[in-house]
């Protein structure tokens, strides 16, 4: 499955739960695990686009474990619903099983795509601290060879 494919996954997953939730009778005790439902299982689509950001491999790790943490944890509501009463388990067995999914997520994603991302930042990093050793080092040359008019002016060679 491709970062994107993943995205509107979870994103689809975060749409579903909200409908739910929409849908959920008016009782104190619905209201309140839908809340906590609704955090999150919107939080597992939020932080896994935050772990396609991430800036180093800890960092997504990090990112990831939080979006299996909080599939999980959409599960236990998801169940608290069910045994509690509130919900018959035929409406939210999908559910559960695509919240169990997204919780073994991190064997799903391409950890290619992550390190190569990696890598051109790592690239551009390393290519702007090369272009600034460049310019560095020619106004060091043009310093020696006479063109550093003043500490402040500097006329271009003549070509």
């Amino acid at each position: 499955m491709t970062p994107d494919q993943l995205k509107n996954r979870t994103k689809h997953f975060s749409l579903r739960v909200i409908r739910l939730v929409d849908a959920l009778p008016k009782r104190k005790t619905a209201m309140v695990i839908g809340m906590q439902l609704l955090r999150c299982a919107t939080s597992v689509g939020a932080n896994y686009r935050a772990a396609c950001r991430a800036q180093s491999k800890a960092d997504f790790a990090a990112k990831m474990s939080i979006v299996e943490t909080e599939a999980d944890e959409s599960v236990f509501w998801l169940e608290l619903l069910v045994e509690a009463g509130v919900l018959k388990d035929t409406l939210v067995t999908a559910l559960i099983a695509e919240a169990n999914e997204l919780t073994a997520s991190r064997s799903s994603i391409p950890q290619n795509s992550q390190n190569s991302r990696l890598q051109n930042r790592k690239s551009t990093a390393l290519n702007r601290q090369s272009t600034i050793h460049n310019h560095q080092s020619t106004i060091a040359n043009h310093h020696g060879s006479g063109t550093w008019c003043s500490a402040r002016t500097f006329t271009f060679p003549e070509v």
